[in-house]
Formats: structure tokens, sequence, C-alpha cells
């Protein structure tokens, strides 16, 4: 089965359990892959809580920047690869010294995704349902991930917007 899979809600809004029990569902191999950097306590414990609710089966990659080469290598027919979290990866990406690395990156990605085999689950934080922040880094951040995920949305058979641990199908077949 090849399906895509984006999932979006708030800071704990339950989207990462909901894409674990997806791929659990999947009754496939699955392949995790963390984009999170540990640059600080809360970050490491933030990571530490993700790593103890996973199976310990699962195949773990952690990957902050080259997302679509990872995917490419490991998005395989009869596999599950979970993406945990776009949002995580595209502030690597901006924060990054080359100002560059953003849209190839992102340029790769969204040109790799529509070939990917196999059943691809991607998290990631929707940002854009409150105020416009201040700074030009947020205001950026918000943008991109804004323009990222109508992107994605479209190559994605499925789109679940996370709200309070419930799911609410934006696009595709109910599960």
């Amino acid at each position: 089965m090849r399906t895509k899979t984006l999932i979006l809600g708030g800071v704990r809004s339950g989207k990462s359990r909901l894409a674990e029990r997806l791929a659990i569902k999947s009754s496939l191999p699955v392949t995790y892959i963390a984009t999170a950097t540990a640059q600080d306590d809360e970050m490491r414990t933030r990571i530490a809580a993700h790593r103890v609710q996973r199976p310990d089966h699962w195949y773990l990659i952690e990957e902050p920047i080259q997302l679509a080469t990872v995917l490419e290598e490991h998005a395989t027919a009869g596999h599950c690869v979970l993406v945990d979290c776009l949002t995580l990866w595209l502030t690597n990406l901006l924060t990054a010294e080359d100002a560059t690395l953003f849209e190839r990156e992102r340029a790769v990605l969204l040109a790799v995704l529509p070939r990917l085999a196999g059943q691809l689950i991607l998290v990631s934080n929707e940002t854009n349902m409150g105020v416009t922040p201040l700074g030009k880094l947020s205001r950026r951040y918000c943008d991109e991930a804004g323009c990222l995920h109508q992107e994605l949305a479209q190559v994605c058979d499925q789109v679940i917007l996370t709200v309070a641990g419930l799911p609410h199908i934006l696009k595709g077949n109910p599960f």
C-alpha cells in the first residue's frame, strides 16, 4: 500500500501519538525519522519522552537537515516511515548558517514525495491559527510552515488536524 498522511496540530495536541497509532496499525516495519536536535534541557526532556512511548523494535534515524535523502532511502514498499516533525526540520533549516539550505532542501523534499513508496506519515505543528508573531524570523517561520503544509496537503492522500487528542479528517477517508 502506498499512502501519504499529513498530521497537523498544535503543541501537545496528540498529533505524534496519533501518528504512532497509525504506524502500529499499518502492521508494517516502521522507520521513525526524528528531526529534533537536543540543544537544551527542555528539548532533551521532550526527546526522551518520545523515545519512551515508541516501540523498541522501530528503526530510528535522527536527521535534522537532509530529510529527502533519508526518505528516498527508507520509504520503500512494505514499510511505514514516520517523520516527526516537519516544523522542527523547518526550524533547523531556517536557523542554519547557509541561507540557501532551506530552499534547496524544501525543493528536494517536494520533488521526492510524490514518488515515494510504502506508507508515509508526516507530523507537523500547525502554527498559523493565532496572532502574527513579532520578529522577522518568527513571521518567516510561520509563513514557510503554512506554505509547506499547503504544498504537502496537495500530495498527501490524507490530511488530519489533531485538536485536544481528537483527529479531524480534512482530506481522505476516515479511519
